[in-house]
């Protein structure tokens, strides 16, 4: 990290962002949270308001018909979301994990086909890496790709994709050269009226219900030779990277989810009532919002400086943007459990919005690598 390098700034665009984020989500997307969260069902509702105003996919380019928004804008306005509904929020956090891969490593051609799409709304796409029996081991992974003639046919299953059934689109990455390790390993798009695909049932989770999580079926699923994302046995690398760039954007939720705690929090303690006055009088009460708002601020800025690593190549990019990740997610799950706490018995029933964000938070802590995995890389990276 060079000393004299400014790590980052907020201009007046992203503070403009984030008012127009926050009057959406509070206006068109919080009313529907916990019936979202109640009925596992998709919000549909904060997909239609995201997309009409052009909040969906903001970090697309606007040679593909983006809005182009660097990625502090897009931080902002994932944690914006999140800070109401966390299941909303992966909307626009997987348009941009699962066409990451293809803006960093896609020939002009696939962008052309794929990007525009999602950029106008008409599309999502996910992300296909983990599989049952390889998560944080992903190199391990059994799906296969084999070349056909002027086809790639892809035959195994994906694990816990996020918003699978939803989207139309699915970067998959799979075996071609097993012999090859990591080494071995493609990126490939698929589109799921491709012959072959099919998407399992939903999963029943702790949180984030509003975001179905399925598998991915490839059963002779073909096609074309030319969805392939770059060159074949480049896909784990091009996953990495595309985590560098995303992980910041998992931060930026968990700080949403643990902001919006903290405001619940803050407004419950001045309201309630116990031996005479309000409970935000106690200064117990008052050490734990304190210590809630200086681990929300510590870990907002945290995930800015990670987002913007990525957008000025620093070198220290991969530890940063693990560090944004892990760190904001520790937060969220202490910050909500906090919460819960200050509620009392009303915080452990669902007539308040913190037991949802506490169950949400955890899923932070665990997807787009696990924190135990975020460690790895980062100690990795001191000790190399």
């Amino acid at each position: 990290m060079g000393n004299n390098a400014a790590l980052y700034a907020l201009t007046d665009e992203h503070e403009a962002v984030r008012e127009a984020v926050r009057n959406i989500a509070e206006r068109e997307i919080a009313p529907f949270a916990a019936e979202v969260d109640a009925r596992s069902r998709f919000p549909v509702e904060a997909q239609k308001a995201l997309t009409a105003a052009g909040l969906h996919a903001t970090h697309i380019g606007e040679a593909y018909g983006g809005e182009g928004a660097d990625a502090i804008a897009t931080c902002i306005l994932i944690e914006e979301v999140a800070r109401v509904d966390a299941s909303a929020s992966l909307i626009p956090a997987v348009n941009k994990l699962g066409s990451m891969p293809i803006i960093l490593s896609a020939s002009e051609e696939l962008k052309q086909a794929v990007l525009p799409s999602i950029a106008a709304g008409d599309a999502m796409i996910s992300y296909g890496l983990s599989e049952r029996e390889a998560g944080s081991d992903a190199v391990a992974m059994k799906t296969q790709a084999r070349r056909e003639g002027d086809t790639w046919v892809l035959n195994g299953t994906k694990a816990w994709i996020t918003n699978s059934g939803v989207s139309e689109w699915y970067t998959v990455m799979a075996v071609t050269d097993p012999q090859k390790g990591a080494n071995g390993i493609s990126a490939f798009v698929v589109h799921r009226d491709d012959p072959g695909f099919a998407v399992g049932p939903k999963e029943r989770k702790m949180g984030i219900k509003g975001s179905p999580t399925c598998e991915l079926y490839f059963t002779g699923c073909t096609i074309p030779a030319d969805r392939v994302i770059g060159a074949p046995g480049t896909g784990f690398k091009t996953a990495l990277r595309t985590l560098d760039f995303t992980r910041p954007t998992i931060g930026a939720q968990a700080v949403g989810i643990a902001q919006g705690a903290l405001d619940a929090a803050v407004a419950y303690t001045k309201e309630r009532r116990q031996f005479g006055s309000a409970i935000s009088a106690f200064q117990g009460v008052q050490f734990m919002l304190a210590d809630m708002e200086m681990k929300i601020e510590a870990a907002r800025h945290l995930v800015y400086v990670a987002a913007a690593a990525g957008e000025q190549g620093r070198p220290d990019v991969t530890r940063v943007s693990a560090s944004a990740k892990a760190f904001a997610s520790d937060v969220a799950m202490q910050v909500t459990t906090d919460a819960v706490q200050l509620f009392g018995g009303a915080g452990y029933t669902q007539d308040f919005p913190v037991e949802r964000m506490m169950r949400d938070a955890k899923i932070t802590q665990i997807y787009e690598g696990t924190n135990q995995v975020q460690r790895m890389v980062i100690a990795r990276s001191l000790l190399c």
